[in-house]
Order: C-alpha cells, then sequence, then structure tokens
C-alpha cells in the first residue's frame, strides 16, 4: 500500500518547492517509483522537477463532459487512454497533473470514473506526493481518501500560521483519513520565537522543523533551473532531508 504525503500552504510559503525537495530526499533514499501529484490549479510542479507541462486530468475531464469521446469508443475506455497520457515519466518518479478547477455543471460521472483511474494507478507506486492548493478539496475529490502524512508548510508571518491552523482544521473536517500531520516553518531568517511555538501547540500542531532561507532557492527559480537539481549541501536541502528523515516511512 502507497505512503501519501500531501503538502499544503498558503501562497508564497513554498510548499511546491517542498515538494519537490521531498521527492529528491525519497529518490536519493531509493523509495521509489514515486507518483507526484500537482492539486494545485495554479500548476507549476513540473517546473521544480524539471518537466514540461503536458495533458492534464481536468482537461480529460472537460472533454469528457462536453462529449469529446470518439465515436465507437466508451466514456470508461476514453478516460483510461487520458488518464495513460497525462502521466508524464521521469527517472524514480512520474507526475500527474490535475489542471484548473471545475467549470459549472455536474461533474459527477466524470469525477467518479477519474477517482477510480487514480486509485488504480496509485496502486503501482510505494510512494505519493501531493502538492495541494491551501483548501484541499482536492484530496476530498480526486486523489486517495487517506493522507499518512499531511505536511503544511508555514513562514513565520501571523497570515501564514493562521492559514496553517486553517487548512489542518479543513483537512480534518474533510472525508479523508489522516495519520500524522505537521507543520514546517519555511524560508526562516531566524529561530521561530516561543510565541509561535505557543500558538500551534494551542491548536494541537506539532512543529517539526525549520527550513532556513536560502538564496540558492531563489537564483534556481530566476534562471528557471529546476529546484531538484539543487545540491545537497545547500542550506535548505540539507534542513529539509533533516526533517523528511525524521517523518518519512
Amino acid at each position: 500500500m502507497a505512503y501519501s504525503v500531501a503538502l499544503a500552504g498558503k501562497g508564497g510559503t513554498g510548499k511546491t518547492t517542498m515538494a519537490g525537495l521531498l521527492i529528491k530526499f525519497l529518490l536519493k533514499k531509493n523509495k521509489t517509483p514515486i507518483l507526484a501529484v500537482d492539486a494545485d490549479c495554479n500548476a507549476n510542479l513540473n517546473e521544480v522537477l524539471g518537466l514540461k507541462l503536458g495533458d492534464t486530468l481536468g482537461g480529460a475531464r472537460e472533454e469528457m463532459k462536453k462529449g469529446d469521446v470518439p465515436s465507437g469508443m466508451t466514456k470508461d475506455v476514453f478516460m483510461e487512454m487520458k488518464l495513460e497520457e497525462a502521466v508524464l515519466e521521469a527517472e524514480g518518479f512520474d507526475l500527474v497533473v490535475m489542471g484548473q478547477p471545475e467549470g459549472a455543471g455536474c461533474y459527477c460521472a466524470a469525477n467518479t470514473l477519474l477517482t477510480n483511474y487514480l486509485e488504480r494507478l496509485s496502486g503501482n507506486y510505494p510512494y505519493i506526493v501531493m502538492d495541494n492548493e491551501a483548501g484541499m478539496e482536492h484530496i476530498s475529490r480526486l486523489t486517495t481518501k487517506d493522507v499518512d502524512l499531511l505536511l503544511i508548510v508555514s513562514d513565520s508571518s501571523r497570515r501564514g500560521l493562521q492559514a496553517a491552523v486553517r487548512i489542518s482544521e479543513l483537512a480534518r473536517s474533510l472525508n479523508i483519513v489522516i495519520g500524522k500531520s505537521y507543520v514546517v516553518i519555511n524560508q526562516a531568517r531566524e529561530a521561530p520565537p516561543e510565541p509561535v511555538i505557543n500558538k500551534l501547540k494551542e491548536a494541537n500542531l506539532e512543529l517539526i522543523g525549520t527550513v532556513p532561507a536560502d538564496d540558492l532557492i531563489y537564483d534556481y527559480d530566476f534562471n528557471g533551473r529546476p529546484t531538484i537539481e539543487m545540491p545537497e549541501d545547500s542550506i535548505s536541502v540539507k534542513a529539509a532531508f533533516e526533517i523528511f528523515d525524521k517523518i518519512v516511512a
């Protein structure tokens, strides 16, 4: 059974970068193959992983809803074909991009088919890493119903921490099972002050570690270089790997 890790956090905290570093960590530990799922409507996990964006599952769902299924092909066969086309293959991991959120109208049939195929696809991977939008509804609608580890990425700002608390509360209110939840403070300029730690404790959230601000991440992003290719001796990669060593089975 796959070990699934879902990452969430408000915009700008670096959760997608953290998802990429987690995949880098799993590759180093030979915990492969990995299924990477980009469930953020603003999809950019492919850039962090050095892959060109291809077909999305949202696009397949739209085609089916509009009736663009080829003559003589059932919806089941069509969706299976589209799912296979949407899987971007790389060395040690594959990437599936959810795509844009749903439009008007009923998507029940398409979502049911999509969920079934995703669950079957997930069975081929011992590890799943899901990069989610802050709301996390994509986990409830389209991906696995069980999450072994919820990693909430925040910065040390008041708004970032408030978002972390809301995400934790929302995730637990959805129809999914969450094994463990942790908070990571990313882009930290200094150690988190006591009030920050107390705020998380009040919300029953455990701070598992901090990742320091790293100019190298900015340089890689600015120059269009995949973050997954960052050297392991960089301060952010070392800190992230120390965290993952503590929490990833």
